[in-house]
């Protein structure tokens, strides 16, 4: 089965790790990608200067790409042991460096609070809702999805 209809995670009923939860939501979310979304193929990944991926990915292509992904974005915030699964879906849509910081772009009150040992984050983590400054309700709708599936208390 392809993207789901956005409105939660594509569940196969079987009791699934929290990785593969994180990537059935990813792919319910994010959706199919096709040579229309250029750089962006298969479930939101974006090509990268070298790659040779083309749009006609195959779903399982697609698939092991987005692992290969998430589990580097899950090596990038390990520091933040049981969270970083959590801000590794995050850094998917919106980029690592609108998290850490990089150059002019500051470091993310999220990451300040969890450094600081502070995991009061659902406020913080659902702020990552809006385009061009205004709120979008379906943005809204997947940082809710995501944090009720993958923050571990």
């Amino acid at each position: 089965m392809r993207a789901g209809n956005g409105t939660g995670p594509v569940s196969s009923g079987k009791q699934d790790s929290l990785f593969d939860k994180a990537i059935q939501c990813i792919k319910s979310f994010e959706g199919w990608h096709t040579s229309r979304n250029h750089p962006y193929i298969g479930w939101g990944h974006k090509k990268l200067p070298g790659e040779k991926f083309t749009a006609d990915l195959t779903e399982s292509q697609a698939d092991s790409l987005l692992r290969s992904d998430l589990k580097k974005r899950c090596v990038t915030f390990r520091r933040f042991n049981k969270d970083s699964l959590l801000l590794a879906v995050l850094s998917y849509q919106v980029g690592e460096y609108r998290l850490l910081g990089s150059g002019k772009i500051p470091k993310s009150n999220l990451i300040k609070k969890l450094e600081r040992g502070d995991r009061d984050i659902y406020k913080e983590y659902v702020s990552y809702r809006k385009y061009e400054g205004k709120v979008v309700r379906s943005i809204e709708r997947r940082r809710k999805c995501e944090f009720a599936l993958l923050y571990i208390p």
